[in-house]
């Protein structure tokens, strides 16, 4: 019964994760407009790391199980964090939001090949079938014809497709020590070794920057981005992470599209179609498919 329970909460976590990263694209567009990609990350990284830090002292200390997970942590933190947030942003800046989205669709691909590599996941096919399936009714949603890869575009393609394989990496390869020293601790750890190379990375580009003549309301977007978008779901990915297989945890990065729609449909009118409902049932069916397979 606490297993059964804890798994529901770990697929609950996991829909707030996908619901929280996926404000971010429309939120980092904005804050673009006022200063560069990686000063950008720069505040990104050192807020949450900053956050991070007051909340896990305030409740333990930060004390690793074994002297090499600190080198694994560090490792970590820039595959999930540095590289990750450093492509994607930078990555953004230099192409469409619908070549986001499309390329996005290789992160599953790629952290199910990479844990298999690892041995941290089981290849089956009813979990390659589940991923196919769910990629499926991505491409149907995002409509790969809106995608248009040129040279304007080239660089910043590849950097997602990086940022893919980066991220996949990380999830791929952090369950064994996050589950030894318990997501809080770690995830704290991967943003304070990530703070010490984005910040300073941060700061030198925003040289030149008037940060002073920035509005307020940009200044709320780099909190909610820090806050919202950053430090919660990171932190309920690596508590996802300690308690079901990587595959489970990539796969609920397919639904970041529907809920980019429903929000469209909410908040700016956009209409609803067929093509849409029937796209959502092979995603939701999709992660039905890998989750059930992990569930047993």
């Amino acid at each position: 019964m606490k297993q059964q329970a804890a798994y529901r909460n770990s697929i609950f976590a996991l829909l707030t994760v996908q619901a929280a990263f996926g404000t971010f694209p429309v939120i980092g567009k904005a804050i673009l407009a006022w200063i560069p990609s990686t000063t950008l990350v720069g505040f990104r990284v050192g807020i949450t790391a900053l956050i991070l830090y007051s909340f896990q002292r305030w409740r333990s200390d930060l004390r690793l199980q074994r002297r090499s997970d600190y080198l694994r942590l560090a490792i970590l933190s820039l595959f999930g964090v540095t590289f990750n947030q450093l492509l994607f942003v930078g990555g953004l800046a230099f192409t469409k939001a619908s070549n986001t989205s499309l390329l996005a669709v290789t992160i599953p691909i790629f952290t199910i090949l990479i844990g298999w590599l690892w041995g941290s996941e089981k290849l089956t096919w009813l979990k390659l079938v589940g991923i196919v399936f769910a990629a499926a009714g991505v491409l149907i949603v995002i409509d790969p014809r809106k995608a248009s890869f040129t040279s304007e575009t080239t660089i910043g393609d590849l950097m997602i497709v990086a940022n893919s394989l980066s991220f996949g990496t990380y999830v791929a390869t952090s369950k064994d020590v996050v589950t030894r020293n318990g997501p809080m601790r770690s995830i704290t750890w991967i943003f304070l070794f990530a703070a010490a190379v984005c910040v300073p990375l941060g700061a030198y580009t925003s040289v030149g920057v008037e940060l002073s003549s920035m509005p307020p309301l940009i200044w709320a977007a780099i909190i909610h981005a820090a806050v919202f978008a950053t430090a919660l779901p990171y932190f309920l990915n690596a508590w996802a992470i300690a308690r079901v297989d990587p595959s489970t945890v990539a796969v609920f990065i397919y639904l970041q599209p529907l809920i980019g729609f429903i929000m469209a449909a909410i908040f700016l009118g956009e209409s609803i179609g067929l093509a849409f409902i029937a796209a959502s049932l092979m995603i939701f069916v999709g992660v039905f498919i890998v989750t059930r397979r992990t569930s047993r």
